[in-house]
């Protein structure tokens, strides 16, 4: 169900949704899916991932219905199981991850979309939680990520009405972060993947786990104590030097850690 491939000399992992018609999930490509983004967490050379669907018109249809026609809810508590644990482990990679909206992302195709860090969004895309048109809910996160990102009104009017979302709709309410032309958003989320590459690893680590310290309800006044502890934990490694003096010579950093993943691979 997932191909994955590499970009930018192997520092961005390229996982496409892969399942005719509709790239929709079943259990066991959740669970690869999971343990692909395991392996690459423990890459240190990945410091990105893509995710996209195959074609040109989903980029996931979500959950196989099929698996739920004879209402076992041994089945259903495997299934919730799996889209949480695959969600959350591309929610909480070490990686910066980018979903390319291909098409329909409907269901628990659209909460793959919001477990990654940022969403481009083709102009022809459509997205939507609908599970409660067949008397199911979303599972894999999405009744928690989505009121994050575009508050509890938007939140309610998608999964309690079912409402789906087109691409300007989505940009406007803050469900994704671009909208490009039919066929482009793989490429552009590459292109924004490869400007990761340019930042420093350890600093970009750590922004990303202190910018979900909100989204977890850490106090403020404990995640603003933890921000000041990671600044100067950057102190301790050659990078935050290298940058500073990279920037005032005027020239790209050359980051330690990188030099020292490229040699891991």
């Amino acid at each position: 169900m997932i191909e994955l491939d590499y970009a930018h000399e192997g520092n961005v992992a390229l996982l496409i949704l892969t399942r005719p018609p509709a790239n929709a999930f079943t259990p066991e490509g959740l669970l690869k899916l999971q343990h692909t983004v395991d392996r690459l967490n423990g890459d240190p050379k990945v410091r990105a991932i893509v995710i996209t669907g195959e074609g040109p018109t989903f980029f996931s249809a979500g959950a196989d219905l099929n698996t739920f026609a004879d209402g076992s809810k041994e089945v259903a508590r495997h299934a919730a199981m799996r889209f949480g644990a695959a969600f959350e482990a591309l929610q909480n990679a070490r990686p910066v991850a980018i979903a390319a909206i291909n098409g329909y992302a409907m269901g628990g195709g659209l909460e793959c979309a919001l477990a990654c860090d940022i969403r481009i969004a083709e102009e022809h895309a459509v997205m939507a939680l609908p599970e409660t048109a067949v008397g199911l809910l979303p599972a894999g996160c999405g009744t928690q990520t989505l009121p994050w990102l575009v508050g509890e009104g938007w939140a309610k009017r998608m999964v309690l009405t079912g409402e789906r979302v087109n691409a300007t709709t989505a940009l406007r309410i803050g469900l994704v972060e671009e909208v490009v032309e039919k066929g482009t958003a793989r490429e552009f989320a590459l292109a924004m993947a490869a400007k990761v590459l340019a930042l420093s690893p350890q600093a970009v680590t750590y922004s990303k786990q202190l910018i979900h310290q909100a989204r977890n309800g850490v106090p403020r006044s404990a995640a603003l104590a933890v921000e000041r502890e990671r600044f100067v934990d950057l102190f301790d490694g050659a990078d935050q030097r290298e940058g500073v003096n990279a920037f005032l010579e005027k020239r790209a950093p050359r980051w330690a850690t990188m030099a020292t993943e490229g040699t891991q691979r």
